[in-house]
């Protein structure tokens, strides 16, 4: 039988948090403007089929039945906010053609392996970038978007699970994210039941930043198998829920930290393991068993790279 879990939502304000110098515990409330579970959450867009964190792939997840597009949100050197994974933009674009002296190595890189770093480039640069040759000619042209584009592509269509990727980087990302969702409308719970918001990361800060921006929108802590000791322990899941509605944790941790993971459940916090494509199951037959597997045993949705195999 498929569990089914609320989501928990923040109503603590500001002024509150101030007060207490913490974020108070999230109580538990009806699941307004999500849709039930399980939720097919398309990483990165459909990024089987098309180039990773770009307009394709993210109407194409939507065209395959995805309730969620997964997305990773950094800031050019000119303070926009863009849709990227990597810190850097070789591997998913023709940087190394368009500029090909603008390379440098990383500040903690002892091989000083020269890469291109999305925060040495501004929107109007990054845009001169070919952001879909990569992955198969046909998507050649595609551009690396802004957070405003996609929202404008997708309203409607999808919701949006945003990743906040190294917000330690970008100081103040937070509230410039918020305010994109703000400009939008979007900024609020339930504020369009056709495109639901969630938030997520691996950094807690971050999170807590969000909190204390008083967002009532659901967040998730992202959990490594590195981090899953900590946070996946009776401890660690009632310090989650002090500041966070969810936890996305990476998939193998669904068998190691099996107890965990339905421990969140049973405490009011959906979970949504990462990452299922159909080009890695192991003890499988298919990703589309794997991902019913899960389901199964109570996981509110799977990120994937195939929402087209979503059981």
């Amino acid at each position: 039988m498929r569990l089914t879990v609320l989501l928990l939502v923040m109503t603590g304000s500001t002024a509150a948090i101030a007060a207490c110098g913490r974020a108070p515990a999230p109580q538990l409330a009806a699941t307004e403007g999500l849709p039930p579970p399980p939720w097919t959450i398309a990483h990165r867009g459909a990024s089987a089929y098309a180039p990773e964190n770009t307009i394709p792939a993210f109407l194409l997840g939507a065209e395959q039945g995805a309730q969620f597009v997964e997305l990773d949100l950094q800031r050019t050197k000119d303070g926009q906010i863009v849709v990227l994974h990597d810190l850097t933009l070789q591997r998913t674009t023709d940087v190394a053609t368009v500029f090909p002296d603008r390379a440098r190595p990383g500040p903690d890189d002892p091989d000083r392996k020269l890469q291109w770093w999305l925060e040495d480039f501004t929107l109007d640069e990054v845009r001169q970038l070919d952001a879909g040759a990569w992955f198969d000619t046909k998507f050649a042209g595609t551009r690396i978007p802004t957070f405003d584009e996609v929202i404008g592509a997708v309203r409607g269509r999808v919701g949006i699970f945003i990743e906040l990727k190294s917000p330690e980087l970008y100081p103040g990302i937070e509230g410039e994210i918020l305010a994109v969702l703000a400009r939008h409308g979007l900024d609020r719970a339930g504020a369009d039941p056709q495109t639901p918001i969630v938030l997520q990361s691996f950094t807690v800060p971050s999170i807590q930043a969000l909190v204390a921006a008083g967002t009532t929108l659901p967040r998730h802590v992202l959990i490594g198998a590195r981090d899953a000791d900590r946070w996946l322990s009776d401890d660690g899941l009632a310090e989650i829920r002090g500041f966070a509605t969810g936890i996305s944790p990476e998939k193998v941790t669904l068998d190691t930290h099996a107890a965990g993971w339905r421990r969140a459940a049973e405490l009011g916090l959906p979970s949504t393991p990462w990452t299922f494509r159909a080009t890695t199951v192991k003890g499988f037959d298919s990703v589309t068993a794997e991902m019913a597997h899960y389901i199964e045993q109570g996981a509110t949705g799977v990120i994937t790279d195939n929402p087209d195999l979503v059981p």
